[in-house]
C-alpha cells in the first residue's frame, strides 16, 4: 500500500478546503521521531482488522496558528481550543485513511482524538510497525503528519 500518497491527499484537501491554508509536503523521513519539545500531538487510534494510531506533531507556534486560521481567531497560547481544533484535525485525517486501511475487507474503528502537550515528551512508537512520518509546511512553520500500522 502507499500511505504516503494518501497522507499528502488527504492532508491537503483537509487543510486546504477545510482551513484555507495551503500545505507542501516534503519528502518523508527515514527515522521516526518520539521526543518533542513545546510541541503538542494530536492522536486518533485505529483498532479492528488492524491497528495503529494517525498523528498531528506540531510546535506549540504552529499549533497555535492552524487554531487561529481553523477558528477565524488569534491564539496565544495552548488551552481548550488549541487541543480540540487539532484533535479534530487529526480526526479528519484519520477518517480519511479509514476507508484505505481497511481497504482489504476488515472493519477499522477509530478511537476519539487525545492530545498531547507539554515542554519535552516522548510517545513510544509500536513494536513491529509500518510507518511513515511526512512534514509539511504551512505559513507558520512545519508540522509532521505520522501514520503507524502494527504489522498482522
Amino acid at each position: 500500500m502507499n500511505f504516503k500518497d494518501k497522507i499528502i491527499e488527504a492532508t491537503k484537501e483537509i487543510f486546504e478546503s477545510m482551513i484555507m491554508v495551503d500545505v507542501t509536503p516534503g519528502e518523508a523521513l527515514t527515522e521516526p521521531v518520539s521526543k518533542f519539545k513545546c510541541s503538542l500531538s494530536a492522536m486518533v487510534g485505529f483498532a479492528g482488522f488492524k491497528q495503529g494510531n494517525l498523528a498531528i506533531h506540531a510546535s506549540d507556534k504552529v499549533a497555535q496558528g492552524l487554531t487561529g486560521d481553523f477558528l477565524g481567531m488569534e491564539v496565544n497560547e495552548i488551552n481548550e481550543d488549541v487541543q480540540d481544533a487539532m484533535g479534530e484535525l487529526a480526526n479528519m485525517l484519520a477518517g480519511s485513511l479509514k476507508p484505505f486501511i481497511s481497504s482489504d475487507g476488515g472493519k477499522v474503528e477509530l478511537s476519539l482524538p487525545s492530545v498531547v502537550h507539554g515542554e519535552e515528551y516522548t510517545l513510544t512508537v509500536i513494536n513491529k510497525a509500518d510507518w511513515i512520518l511526512i512534514p509539511f509546511s504551512v505559513s507558520h512553520g512545519e508540522f509532521l503528519v505520522g501514520l503507524e500500522l502494527k504489522k498482522q
